[in-house]
Order: C-alpha cells, then structure tokens, then sequence
C-alpha cells in the first residue's frame, strides 16, 4: 500500500481506508482478476495506434473478463448454468419435448411469418386490437377465419391468456383449429395436440367451441365470434358467449358475412339493440354505410365496427379474386350479399330465416354415428345423392343424405360439395369417389340441358341413377316436398353451413315467362341451376315420393332412424 500510496501521491492513512473498507484482503481470485483485466484492458483500448498483437490480447481479454464475471455471479449465489451456458441450453432442449411447448425462437419465427403474410385490411384489424370489441361485416373467403387464428395463437403463446373460438358448429369451430394446427407445424415443426388445446410453456389454453355450449359461463379469455350473424337465437347465445370474456381485460371479436334484416343479430350490429330501452334523448345514431365503415370506426356503444367487401380486399392487396367472374356466378342479389356486405331482405325466399335455422344442428355433437373424417362416415347406412350439375357459370353440387327408416323420422344431410370449372367426365368420377365412400342407394341428377351428360355417365357405373327433368310440375314438386319438410324441422344440416342456408334463402317463386304459371328461381333469369346447393338437396329428397311425406320416409327400406 506504501507503493500505491506513493504512485498516487496519497497518503497512506487514504488508502488503507479503501483497503478496509472495500475488503480488499477478502476479494476472491476472480475479482482480483477481473480488476486487473479491466485494468489492462482499458490501457490498451486508450492506445492511439495498436498492433495486431494489442487486438489479439484485447480479445482474450474481453473472454476472460466474460468468464471472471460469471464466476463472480455464481459466487454471489447464482446458478451452475451462471458458469456454464451448455447446463442451461441443455435443460431448455428437455423443456421442448414437452406437450404443445413453443419456445422463444418459436415465435420469433411465428411472429415473423405473420407479419410477412397480411393483407392490408387485416393490418387494420390488427391494429384495432386496441378497441375491446371488434364488430366486422365481410365479404366471403377474404381470409378471417384463418387471420383471427393466427392472431389468437400468437396471442396466446406471448401473453399466456386464453383464446375462445365460437362458431354455429363444432365443425366450423375446428376450421380455427385446422388453420392453428398447420401454421405452428409449417413454421416450427411443433405438431399442437389436444381439444381443447393447452399450451405447456404458459399454461395458455384455446377453446373450440359449437353455439350448443350454452352451458359454457365457466371459460374465459378472449372471444371470437365467427359467422355470429347467421346462428339460432342469437340474443340468448349473445348474452353466454360475452360472459366468457365479462373481463375488462378480454375482448371480443365478432365477424361476419351478412345475413337478413330480420335477423336478431342484424339488431346488434345496427345499434337497434343498444338503443332499445333508451329514451329518445339517450338514442344514438349509427353511421353503418360502406363509406362510414370502410375504414374502421368506433360507434356510440363503443364497438369499433368495418365493413371490408371483396372489392375492398382486392384493393388491400387480395387478388385471389376474379370479381367479374364473381359476379357472372352469382345472381346479383346474392353476390350483393355473400360478397359485397349487403343484409337479405328475405321477404321474397321461400323460406325464412328462422325456420331454417331450426334446421341446424352441431353434426359433431348431435349425431354420433357420423365420423366425418372416416373412411366410411356412416359405415353401412344407406345414403341418397342429389347432383346439379355445373353448366357455364354456376358450381357443381352435391348433397349426401341419410334418409330416416321410419315415419317422421329426420333426413340428416351429411355431406356438401362444390365444383367449379370441371368437366362432365371429372364429374362423373367424384360422384363415383361418393359410391365407394356411402352405400348409395340412389343418385339423383338434374338432366336438364347439359346435365344429360353427367348423367348419363354416371348411369353406365351406377344403374340406380335417376335423372331429373326441371319443369314447371317438377320444380314446384321438388320445393313443396322441401317446404314441407323443412317447416316441420325434418331436415337437418351442420350449422356451420352457412352457404347451405343461404342458397336455400335465394329460392322464391316467379312467374313463367308466358306469365301463365308460377315456378321457382333464384334469382337469374333463366338458369334454373342457381342456389345450386339448395337444388342438390332438392335432387336428393325427390327420392322420396312426394305422397309419402307425411307418412312414409322414401320408397324405399332400410334407412335409420334418428331422433335428436
């Protein structure tokens, strides 16, 4: 201390107070060390002009001065991976085989593959994660579901909060899980396991959920509403579902393709609902035009509503479109509707919202005979098959129904498909796919026009192929069978199928062009193909004679009964 104290021209009464009271005699080796690498270090970096040799030693400095630090932070009643990173990667690389684990670079990567992949409107939707309740009306197939997937499970694996999806069915609830499912396994190899699924680094668990889980108060976490506008008595599930997420802290997602005016979900998008109850000083008014909404606004009841048409998402960088094609497809109603955001006024169908939806059931739930993803969905019971065919615009569709054995039983459809732009031979052999799939009893085909082709295809592999002339006898036959059941809830279908109910909303009654008769359309004048899903279905009920409906379940034996 003599030496210091004459270096530094100090007394040596000074720097003996430093001595005990820094504990100079009781620092441990790696301090000392770590004094006198800094010491050394910070000479050499003050060196005006240095030599290879002064670079090499401040690098091995620096090393050493990093591990003189970890030892004193073990010493100071740290860890053993303080010592040795490798203990700590090692425990790390134990935690990722773990159940539905997603590690930090996890989602890096997922962070990144989603931002990589918006489209502009759906950046504004993300960005409105701000506002506890989105309201969005949107057109069809622009991307929502698979969006708010990823939205919510990214949500989730960062935050640790818990995510609700709730859809008209199980079925279409899954859609959400489909879309989860894939992307972690694209981006990170990770395969997700489990309904619900429960994530096991942050205990953070998604729920998938049917509108049948009335009972469902229990849940909480943050809400997604897909499809809200076209459920059964929404009000009742309204008032369940937002329980889920009553917490100022959750919020709650809903979005839609619009449905009808008479809707009760249509009173909850207006405002009609939030007004209800209020005097008419309390009133608010809602701005709900396209030109209000395009860009996102928060209304008098707090709800930050949009509406994005496909016109809309094509100009956010959407192109998976064709809109001129989309709308030589669709009668305009309908395209005004599923694509541009308009609400039905269902005055003219032939059917009302509501009866329809009482024909809608959660398949996954309510009918457990039926495994969708089997070989063989309903093993050996026997099916019908209704087909209208593609002509030069419309889809291609097909209905599967499981008929009823006894009277007053319920026909059950458990299967729908689409087509566009195939040809009759392609046709042809994805009905033929159906006949290996079903033990088909009968197929029936619109033969009208083009509709020949098909079926006489599939006549030459399938001989119990009936085909279907449309007429002005034999369109009011076919609707009138459907009225009738349908009025008295004896057709079923999944109630995720929101496009089923749709077309069926498209079918009303017109008048012959010699205006003698009354016959039915949907929509566009001369293509009696149109709603085509709707026909199909009534393609496949034609099966049954048309005086048997309230007594009888077919022409034929051998069907089950179900009863709900």
């Amino acid at each position: 201390m003599v030496d210091i104290a004459e270096k530094l021209s100090l007394k040596y009464q000074t720097i003996d107070s430093w001595k005990r009271r820094d504990n100079w005699d009781k620092a441990s080796p790696a301090r000392q060390v770590g004094v006198n690498t800094h010491t050394r270090l910070n000479q050499l970096v003050a060196k005006p002009e240095k030599t290879d040799r002064d670079f090499k030693e401040i690098e091995s400095l620096g090393k050493l001065l990093e591990r003189t630090a970890r030892i004193q932070k073990f010493e100071n009643g740290g860890v053993p991976s303080d010592i040795n990173p490798k203990l700590k990667n090692k425990s790390k690389g134990k935690a990722v085989k773990g159940k539905n684990v997603l590690t930090d670079e996890h989602i890096a990567l997922l962070q990144k593959s989603f931002d990589e992949c918006l489209f502009d409107y759906q950046r504004v939707w993300f960005k409105a994660k701000i506002h506890r309740t989105r309201n969005i009306l949107k057109s069809r197939q622009i991307g929502a579901t698979w969006y708010f997937a990823r939205e919510a499970l990214l949500d989730a694996a960062k935050t640790g909060d818990n995510q609700i999806f709730l859809s008209a069915s199980k079925a279409q609830a899954h859609v959400f899980k489909g879309y989860i499912i894939d992307w972690v396994k694209e981006v990170t190899g990770v395969e997700l396991r489990g309904d619900p699924i429960k994530l096991g680094h942050n205990d953070a668990t998604l729920y998938f959920l049917g509108t049948n889980s009335r009972t469902a108060q229990s849940y909480h976490g943050h809400l997604y509403f897909d499809e809200y506008h076209w459920v059964y008595k929404f009000h009742e599930l309204r008032k369940v579902s937002s329980g889920m997420a009553a917490h100022k802290k959750w919020r709650k997602t809903y979005f839609s393709v619009p449905s009808t005016l008479s809707s009760e979900a249509y009173e909850f998008w207006s405002g009609k609902l939030f007004n209800k109850g209020r005097s008419k000083a309390e009133r608010k008014e809602f701005k709900l035009t396209h030109a209000d909404l395009k860009d996102g606004l928060v209304c008098p009841d707090g709800q930050w509503r949009q509406i994005v048409t496909v016109e809309d998402a094509e100009a956010g960088g959407c192109t998976l479109f064709d809109i001129g094609e989309l709308r030589l497809e669709y009668a305009k109603q309908e395209f005004r509707n599923l694509f541009m955001c308009e609400f039905v006024d269902a005055a003219a169908s032939i059917f009302s919202l509501t009866e329809l939806q009482r024909c809608m059931v959660d398949s996954w739930t309510a009918w457990t005979d039926l495994k969708p993803l089997a070989a063989r969905p309903l093993g050996n019971l026997p099916v019908w098959i209704g087909y209208d065919p593609s002509r030069s615009r419309d889809n291609a569709s097909v209905v599967v129904i499981a008929p009823p054995q006894t009277a007053g039983g319920l026909f059950r459809v458990v299967q729908k498909e689409s087509w566009n732009n195939i040809s009759f031979d392609e046709q042809a052999k994805k009905l033929k796919a159906l006949t290996e799939k079903y033990n088909v009893q009968a197929i029936n085909i619109d033969a009208s026009g083009m509709g020949l082709a098909v079926y006489e295809l599939v006549k030459q592999f399938f001989p119990r192929t009936n085909k279907i002339i449309y007429s002005v006898e034999s369109k009011t036959r076919l609707v009138i069978k459907a009225q009738h059941l349908i009025q008295n809830r004896r057709i079923k279908f999944d109630a995720g199928w929101t496009d089923m109910l749709a077309s069926l909303l498209a079918i009303h009654r017109s008048v012959t062009d010699n205006s003698k008769h009354i016959t039915y359309k949907a929509g566009r004048s001369g293509d009696t193909g149109h709603a085509d899903i709707a026909w199909a279905l009534f393609n496949a009920l034609d099966e049954m004679a048309l005086e048997s409906v309230d007594t009888l379940s077919g022409k034929k034996k051998g069907s089950i009964t179900w009863q709900e």
